[in-house]
């Protein structure tokens, strides 16, 4: 049995951590946190909280993002978590992972829909942008589902809250997740 972890914000919580297990199938035993891992502080947190069920993972996938590019939640209309700090703690995130999973995959942040008020698609990208290629100099794999997402933004985000996955958005996440994932048996 290959044991897997999901760790994410509400795009893996109430989004493809919903399915990714049923895709893996029985082959696999997936380990995902009850609680959403917010922010990046709170996972590097939860890291600690959560290292007995992290042990003996081949392939540990993560997301953060949302939270900290999260933009007008304070009247000083600066991101959650400044851009310096966010990318510092991820690779903080990422050391640790390594060390406990021999395979790390990080899930770009998903785009959200223009007309949310607390986020910017801008920073978004400008914060996956400049994270992605210290990632990939640390051997983490790099599962893109803001590009998946991005061309489809109004049939993959849901308009009710304009930020969360649509059905038909955690179908089409959960299916790159799990076939990320699954190429890790194949040598990928």
């Amino acid at each position: 049995m290959i044991k897997v972890t999901l760790l994410g914000d509400s795009i893996r919580l109430i989004g493809y951590g919903t399915k990714v297990p049923e895709l893996l199938g029985e082959e696999y035993e997936v380990f995902q946190p009850s609680e959403n891992c917010r922010f990046v502080k709170y996972t590097l947190r939860g890291v600690f909280d959560w290292r007995e069920q992290l042990k003996d993972c081949e392939v540990i996938h993560w997301n953060n993002g949302l939270w900290d590019a999260s933009v007008g939640l304070f009247d000083d209309g600066k991101p959650f978590t400044s851009e310096e700090e966010y990318v510092e703690n991820m690779l903080r995130v990422a050391a640790e992972l390594k060390k406990l999973a021999p395979r790390v995959i990080f899930a770009t942040t998903t785009p959200v829909r223009p007309d949310y008020e607390y986020g910017d698609n801008e920073i978004i990208d400008r914060y996956n942008a400049v994270l992605v290629p210290k990632l990939q100099t640390m051997g983490v794999e790099i599962n893109d589902l803001n590009a998946l997402v991005k061309p489809h933004v109004y049939e993959y985000i849901r308009n009710d809250d304009k930020i969360h996955l649509s059905e038909a958005g955690i179908e089409a996440c959960a299916k790159q997740v799990a076939e990320f994932i699954i190429n890790h048996k194949k040598g990928f």
